[in-house]
């Protein structure tokens, strides 16, 4: 079997622990590394002859190996794995939360978890694994590059990644955006306000959805929100359409200016859109805002009444 540091993986016949049971393999030992759920993850997926492979390549590896080892591993994992999503079972979510907070495995596939798993093996520590992430993403296909950034979270040194991390939002490439973008603690944690106020705006520009943006709501600011006014603005005025999922980074900053915008669509706007403003007013508290959402009764009602909020609004777009 590869090596497998902290969580080691054994067949069945021993006395499995409640919840980590995985097809033919249990766990043995504290699960606390993001890298050795990917493991499990992958061992109860994978089947022969791919599974030996992946443990050969993770313990070579973890052995010290060559960087033109890595880098052949890297690029042999869809041949060998394939790329099927990965298979997360109940359970997956609530490890992968307690083994790094805010990480969020969903639409994963085999060959970026592999590739994760790699990396995290092999990359090293410190400079030496921030400059070997720069190398990677520079010289990565859009398969590579996707799985790349989907580990910011797991990675060592993170403070070291934040320029190549806003190179990843800056892109036209909407996989490669939202690899960084969405479903991911690190833009949140690690961003200043003006990176993270291009990466919401860029978000718009290529078309990606801003609810998958973690820390959306407590990283809103008024700068973002003038941002977002003026670009709405511009929609506007070319006669085109602007998603509702802007205004909820408006509402909490919302001034005289954005308060009209908000009665605007209010007044105007489809039944989503009203729906977005009337979120937007009601994040304002404030007695302006109040006296624009009373103009919205059935609004109003649905918020106070839990019916409707961001989440649920999401779900209609």
């Amino acid at each position: 079997m590869g090596a497998l540091p902290v969580a080691t993986v054994a067949r069945s016949s021993q006395v499995p622990r409640p919840g980590l049971v995985a097809q033919g393999f249990i766990l043995e030992g504290p699960l606390s590394q993001p890298k050795d759920l990917l493991c499990v993850w992958l061992r109860r997926q994978l089947a022969e002859p791919a599974r030996t492979w992946f443990e050969e390549q993770q313990a070579k590896l973890a052995g010290g190996a060559s960087e033109r080892d890595l880098y052949l591993a890297l690029g042999y994992v869809p041949r060998k794995l394939g790329k099927d999503d990965l298979a997360l079972q109940p359970g997956d979510l609530d490890q992968a939360a307690a083994a790094r907070p805010g990480w969020d495995p969903r639409g994963l596939s085999v060959d970026q978890a592999a590739r994760l798993v790699f990396l995290l093996e092999a990359g090293g520590a410190g400079p030496a694994f921030a400059e070997r992430f720069r190398q990677l993403c520079r010289t990565a296909d859009l398969g590579e590059a996707v799985a790349f950034y989907r580990g910011l979270p797991l990675y060592p040194a993170p403070e070291l990644l934040e320029s190549q991390a806003g190179e990843g939002t800056r892109t036209n490439m909407r996989a490669v955006f939202e690899a960084v973008a969405h479903r991911s603690p690190y833009p949140r944690e690690r961003f200043d306000e003006n990176r993270w106020n291009h990466m919401v705006l860029k978000a718009l520009f290529i078309g990606s959805r801003l609810a998958p943006i973690q820390g959306l709501d407590e990283r809103a600011n008024a700068s973002l929100a003038r941002m977002l006014c003026d670009y709405a603005h511009e929609r506007w005025a070319a006669g085109r359409p602007v998603t509702p999922e802007l205004w909820r980074c408006v509402g909490r900053h919302a001034d005289e200016a954005a308060l009209g915008d908000l009665q605007r669509v209010l007044a105007t706007g489809s039944s989503v859109e009203r729906q977005a403003a009337a979120l937007a007013l009601a994040d304002r508290r404030d007695p302006r805002a109040d006296a624009l959402l009373a103009g919205a009764p059935e609004l109003a009602q649905a918020i106070a009444a839990g019916k409707l909020s961001w989440d649920s609004h999401a779900k209609q777009l």
